[in-house]
């Protein structure tokens, strides 16, 4: 499959950045929707947390088994069948009466969002040349992305206190369904490359089980606690599955995963970066949340007009993110905004106290909130850097993988250390203590993710960098 041409670039990556604003606003608007659904279904305080598990656990495991789809059986395809999948299951949420049935649909939209990730990332990839176009395009979507978590937080609260839980569900359907009929006409057809490759189906069971069961183990350890049978029998498991794909992936033919890949420098620092960004600058959300809400006392609907200011300061961060790599390259663009992130981070942790008012905690939330936008952009312009175009969807499921797995990491984490050690306070200032350490830990994070940025050769990413064959793949 090679690159694209496509003769209405602005309407295609209209799309694309639909797109992800349909997935990033899905992202919060549950959440803010989660105790009335959870009262009305029944779930109780410890089964409610199923409702997002669900969906994160079968986002997580699924990414890199979506790159590969997206490279093989065509990325348009794979794009209109994630955001089907995603209108689908929205809608049988929205209609659902039972816990088992919501929990189902949440399974379903979280492999609908592990087919449209990657696949739209690959469509950025092979639509958008390597250097300013590609890295423009990847700006926009990284804007549309921070639109959507502020409009899902706004939008949940309006439509939760105005229409009740299934509105959060039913907002879905029309616009997911919208932009995959609009794909069929502006995208350009899949193109056959000519060459048969076949589906490595034993390194996707494994590869797949090992992840699902993984970030099962990292969801449910804080719930069940870590010393609990099915957590620990998930973390063996799937370390026998990611053995075991290994194994398959050395000795195959036409791997899931082609090992030459690793040789590209600038692939393998975005995948780390990608992780250590959603386990510090992607983990912040929640515990601002909790700031505002279990701290602050505000309302959902208050609590979404808060996210405001560090939305718009991530948006105005990806745009910043995309002039910088152009002019300086994505090392130095990362490190400067790893560098926005600690500092930002930093003065954040002054407003996690119970006196402490919005005021206090805003210059954090700007100057981070910039940092996460830049880091943002420059690290998808990274991974897909000197990837040949046929490798463009693995390469990104690889990034999308480490990603999630970052933000559950991250989130295990920290809160464990959030919640230890503040035993005898006053609830709101054990609440508030808690998360001050959390954000000090993610900003200590963040200064190991600019430390892996310096692995980053200084290479510009224009002019564009002629296409190579997998196995000519550059270590940069």
């Amino acid at each position: 499959m090679t690159s694209m041409t496509v003769r209405r670039p602005g309407w295609a990556l209209a799309l694309l950045a639909a797109a992800q604003l349909v997935y990033s606003l899905d992202i919060n608007i549950v959440f803010v929707a989660l105790p009335e659904l959870a009262a009305d279904l029944g779930f109780s305080d410890q089964t409610r947390q199923w409702v997002v598990s669900a969906y994160v656990v079968f986002a997580g495991g699924f990414l890199l088994l979506g790159g590969r789809a997206a490279d093989l059986l065509g990325r348009r395809r794979v794009f209109v069948l994630a955001l089907t999948l995603y209108a689908a299951s929205s809608l049988a949420g929205g209609l659902a009466d039972a816990q088992g049935v919501i929990v189902a649909a949440r399974a379903v939209q979280g492999i609908g969002g592990a087919l449209l990730l990657p696949s739209t990332l690959a469509l950025i990839g092979t639509l958008f040349e390597e250097g300013p176009r590609r890295n423009r395009a990847l700006a926009v979507w990284g804007g549309a992305g921070a639109s959507g978590l502020t409009i899902g937080a706004l939008l949940g609260g309006v439509l939760t206190q105005a229409f009740g839980w299934p509105a959060v569900f039913f907002v879905n359907v029309p616009p997911a369904a919208a932009i995959a009929v609009a794909a069929l006409l502006v995208i350009p057809r899949d193109e056959r490359d000519g060459t048969s490759r076949r589906f490595d189906l034993p390194g996707a069971l494994t590869v797949t089980a090992g992840a699902t069961l993984l970030v099962f183990g990292l969801v449910q350890g804080p719930e069940l606690g870590w010393t609990a049978p099915a957590v620990t029998g998930a973390f063996v498991l799937a370390v026998a599955s990611l053995a075991a794909f290994t194994v398959i992936e050395s000795r195959g033919a036409d791997p899931l995963l082609p090992f030459g890949l690793l040789r590209n420098r600038s692939l393998v620092v975005g995948v780390t970066v990608t992780f250590v960004f959603m386990g510090t600058f992607g983990t912040l959300p929640y515990f601002l949340t909790v700031l505002f809400q279990d701290v602050h006392g505000y309302s959902a609907l208050e609590t979404g007009l808060a996210f405001l200011v560090p939305s718009v300061a991530i948006a105005s961060g990806t745009q910043l993110g995309e002039r910088m790599v152009g002019r300086f390259g994505a090392r130095r663009t990362l490190v400067a905004g790893f560098a926005a992130g600690v500092a930002g981070t930093a003065a954040l942790a002054g407003g996690f106290g119970v006196g402490a008012s919005f005021v206090t905690a805003l210059p954090g939330l700007l100057v981070s909130g910039v940092g996460h936008g830049i880091v943002w952009t420059a690290m998808w312009i990274a991974a897909s850097t000197g990837v040949a175009a046929e490798r463009q969807g693995v390469a990104n499921g690889m990034a999308s993988m480490t990603l999630n797995l970052g933000n559950a990491i991250g989130l295990a984490v920290l809160t464990a250390v959030a919640g230890a050690g503040t035993g005898g306070e006053p609830l709101r200032a054990a609440v508030a203590d808690g998360g001050r350490l959390a954000v000090l830990l993610a900003a200590a994070g963040m200064a190991a993710g600019l430390a892996v940025s310096l692995g980053l050769r200084t290479v510009r990413t224009s002019p564009p960098v002629r296409e190579r064959a997998p196995d000519q793949m550059p270590s940069s």
